[in-house]
């Protein structure tokens, strides 16, 4: 059973959010909470068993049904990150981005 990142973090806890979810919302059941974040059930329940991380997402879909602050969602489950980083290339320019030299950008002026 694979486990994500986060969910090695102590304070992690999906089931505090999603609980306080469903009483905010006064929903019966996670299958009513499915319906209301226009996810499939599964995805709940993945979340629940720590076999998927509430993703960016999901959580935008939270804040807008919720109207709570992505900081305070964040919160509630534990998640105490400041930054989110995808991979150690993530911020860095691609190669088509960066600076040309000047030879370069002569050539290109010349057919400009």
């Amino acid at each position: 059973m694979a486990h994500h990142a986060l969910a090695s973090q102590e304070s992690y806890n999906p089931n505090h959010l999603l609980d306080i979810l469903l009483g905010k919302m006064q929903l019966k059941n996670d299958a009513a909470l499915s319906r209301l974040l226009e996810v499939a059930p599964p995805v709940i329940s993945k979340i629940r068993h720590h076999r998927l991380p509430v993703g960016a997402s999901l959580l935008i879909r939270m804040h807008e049904v919720t109207g709570m602050s992505i900081r305070d969602l964040r919160d509630l489950m534990g998640d105490r990150r400041t930054k989110y980083r995808l991979s150690d290339a993530q911020g860095r320019p691609k190669p088509e981005d960066r600076p040309t030299t000047d030879k370069a950008q002569a050539g290109n002026a010349a057919h400009h």
